[in-house]
């Protein structure tokens, strides 16, 4: 399992061989075709009746809505009753734009209605939980959704086209494979396909204002050097540009470990071998564990032997929400981030 898989899929989310998540398998055509039977009405694009009303978003919204995707322009006619969000963080950013998801995956995975902390009391009525990587896609049918989301995920063109036989589906935008995908544009085309672009252009600019207060009240963040990293039962991996702890970081003013982004490929990681830790150094150098103690990385003689954990400038997250709120990068999750996360960055850099 790669770094990115098992960030994807052991949390289910990230370490070290930059390859690929899998392809998700297709559906046997007749089992297909025994799902989408009768469900071409509230699962297609013309302006036809859904058969309930589980997601209530605005009243009233900008329809027809067109979101420009990888695979194209996607059209949603009128607003969508029954909206199934299967991309990392999708389910929270539709939460935050007033809208209920009838079914969602829980990535990392929290359990209970599949959101963190930061999204508690959101749901009026718990979701149907989704597979992540590879989704059930009898079970998404089964929901009859009017709108499939699906904003950042591996950009996989099976698994897309075989969400879009059940439903207009809203897919990775161009250059958003592997995950690579902003919160500011995951708001911006869920915004769009719900048919309320103001309100989603309202959040990204309170949110944008929170890291902007951030980073005006640490100038000492600016120019520094920082690595983000991951630790699984595999190994490290350290985590590259466009992603969204990279981003969350660089709007603080930090700039991101340039050895690893010298050896950033397609993938959101680079893998770091045993031998070669001193890799992880940086002005800050900040890890997560993923399916093991964090002891396991603080414990760990190598790591203890790289230059800035040697002085002191180092964090590894043992906080779960902590940790998860910077993994989740979602509208919502990052203004937790920034109130837990921000204050434990000043202590270290402040060294």
């Amino acid at each position: 399992m790669s770094l990115g898989e098992a960030n994807l899929k052991g949390m289910n989310a990230s370490a070290p061989r930059a390859r690929r998540p899998r392809r998700t398998p297709v559906l046997a055509a007749g089992a297909v075709a025994a799902l989408l039977v009768g469900l071409s009405a509230c699962g297609s694009s013309d302006g036809s009746d859904s058969s309930a009303s589980a997601s209530e978003g605005a009243s009233a919204g900008a329809f027809p809505a067109k979101v420009a995707t990888k695979f194209g322009e996607v059209s949603v006619d009128k607003q969508p009753k029954r909206v199934v969000a299967l991309g990392w963080g999708d389910a929270e950013t539709v939460l935050a734009l007033g809208g209920q998801p009838v079914g969602a995956s829980d990535w990392l995975p929290f359990g209970g209605e599949g959101v963190g902390p930061w999204a508690k009391g959101m749901y009026d009525q718990k979701p149907e939980l989704i597979g992540t990587m590879e989704p059930e896609f009898e079970k998404i049918a089964s929901l009859q959704p009017d709108l499939i989301l699906d904003t950042k995920s591996s950009g996989d063109r099976t698994r897309y086209d075989t969400l879009k036989k059940i439903a207009p589906t809203v897919g990775v935008p161009k250059g958003g494979d592997q995950y690579k995908l902003s919160w500011e544009q995951q708001t911006t085309m869920i915004a769009a396909a719900l048919g309320v672009p103001e309100k989603g252009e309202k959040l990204i600019a309170e949110t944008e204002k929170k890291f902007e207060a951030a980073a005006k009240a640490h100038p000492e963040f600016k120019g520094r050097t920082i690595t983000l990293g991951s630790r699984t039962s595999e190994g490290f991996g350290v985590y590259v540009g466009g992603t969204g702890r990279v981003d969350f970081v660089e709007r603080l003013g930090f700039e991101n470990n340039p050895e690893a982004e010298a050896k950033a490929g397609e993938s959101f990681s680079v893998p770091v071998s045993k031998e070669n830790l001193d890799m992880l150094d940086a002005d800050l150098t900040v890890m997560a564990p993923i399916g093991i103690p964090a002891t396991d990385i603080s414990g760990d003689p190598l790591y203890k032997a790289v230059p800035s954990v040697k002085a002191g400038n180092d964090l590894v997250f043992d906080d779960k929400d902590i940790s998860q709120a910077f993994a989740t990068d979602s509208v919502l999750s990052v203004s937790y981030a920034l109130e837990k996360v921000v204050p434990l960055f000043a202590e270290k850099v402040a060294k």
